[in-house]
C-alpha cells in the first residue's frame, strides 16, 4: 500500500478512526524519538505534556489539550483507544464526527483544568507535583456523554445484558474511590473532569442547549483557513449608456414612400396623367428613375 493510498484512506476515514490514528502516530513518534536521542519520553515531549505549574501553563497553553494525545506506555494507549473506539461508535450512530471531536477535545480540556486547579488549590497535592498525559479524560467524556444521552442503550457482555449508564456509572465511581490511594490522583482527576463535562454536555443537549456549538464553529473556521479559495467566475457587467435616438426604420420609410407612389398611380388610373400636379409628376418621375 503506497503513501498516496494511505493518505486517501486517512482522509476518507471517520473522525473516530482519525483520532485513534493520530494518537498512535504521536505514541510512535515519542517512543522512537526519545529512544534515538537518548531522552526520557517525558523530556522529549516536554512541550506538550500538561504541567501542574501555572507559570508553565501560561507559557504553553496548548498543553491543556495536547496532553490528551500523549501516551508513554503501550498498554496505556491500547486500553484508551479500545474504550474510545467502543464508546465512539455509539456516538457516531447518533451524531456527526464533529460532535465526537468536540466532546473529545473539550473533555480533555476540562479534565486538564480539574487536574491543574486541584494540584494548586488542595494542600493534599503539595507533595505530588508532576505532569499529566493520556487520553483518559477525553475518553471518559465520550463515555459519560453517550451514556447520559442514551442511558438505556443495551449491549451484551458475555452472557449479561448491560446498559450504557451501568458501566459509565461504575467506572466513574471507581475513579472517585481510587483517587486517595492509587498513586495516580492526577490522572483520575482528569477522568472525573472529563466525565463531568460529558454528563453536563449531554444533559444540556437534551434540553436543546448545545454548549459545544462554539467549538464546532471554531473547527469550521480553522478548517476554512486551509481550504483553497475558489476563484469567482468572471462576470461581464453591462453598463447602461445613454443611447442616441435611432432613425425610423427603413421599412417604415419604404412603406410611406410606396404609399405615396401608389396614391399617384391610383389617381392616374381614375383621372389620367394630366390630372397630376407638377409636384406629383416630378415625384413620379424621380421614383421611376430610382426603380
Amino acid at each position: 500500500m503506497n503513501t498516496a493510498n494511505l493518505t486517501y484512506q486517512f482522509k476518507t476515514a471517520s473522525v473516530l478512526v482519525k483520532l485513534i490514528v493520530v494518537n498512535a502516530i504521536v505514541y510512535l513518534t515519542v517512543s522512537l524519538g526519545s529512544f534515538i536521542f537518548g531522552m526520557t519520553p517525558s523530556y522529549f515531549a516536554r512541550w506538550f505534556v500538561l504541567s501542574d505549574d501555572l507559570g508553565t501553563i501560561l507559557l504553553q497553553p496548548w498543553t491543556l489539550i495536547s496532553y490528551g494525545f500523549l501516551h508513554f506506555d503501550f498498554f496505556h494507549i491500547l486500553f484508551n483507544m479500545i474504550w474510545l473506539y467502543w464508546f465512539g461508535q455509539f456516538v457516531l450512530n447518533l451524531f456527526t464526527g464533529k460532535r465526537l471531536l468536540t466532546v473529545y477535545i473539550l473533555g480533555a480540556l476540562f479534565g486538564g483544568l480539574l487536574f491543574v486547579i486541584s494540584y494548586n488549590l488542595f494542600p493534599v497535592f503539595e507533595q505530588q507535583r508532576g505532569y499529566l498525559i493520556g487520553a483518559s479524560g477525553a475518553v471518559t467524556a465520550v463515555m459519560a456523554f453517550i451514556a447520559t444521552y442514551t442511558p438505556n442503550t443495551q449491549f451484551r457482555l458475555f452472557t449479561f445484558t448491560i446498559k450504557l449508564w451501568h458501566i459509565a456509572l461504575f467506572l466513574f465511581v471507581l475513579d472517585l474511590v481510587r483517587i486517595p490511594s492509587s498513586g495516580n490522583a492526577g490522572g483520575l482527576l482528569a477522568h472525573v473532569g472529563g466525565g463531568v463535562f460529558g454528563y453536563v454536555y449531554a444533559v444540556q443537549l437534551a434540553k436543546g442547549n448545545d454548549i459545544g456549538k462554539w467549538f464546532e464553529n471554531l473547527i469550521d473556521w480553522v478548517t476554512n483557513l486551509f481550504k483553497p479559495k475558489s476563484k469567482k467566475p468572471f462576470r461581464k457587467v453591462h453598463r447602461n449608456q445613454k443611447s442616441t435616438p435611432k432613425p425610423p426604420r427603413a421599412k417604415n420609410q419604404k412603406s410611406d414612400y410606396q404609399e405615396k407612389v401608389d396614391a399617384i398611380l391610383d389617381k392616374i388610373s381614375k383621372s389620367g396623367y394630366e390630372s397630376l400636379t407638377k409636384a406629383e409628376k416630378d415625384f413620379l418621375f424621380k421614383a421611376g428613375r430610382e426603380d
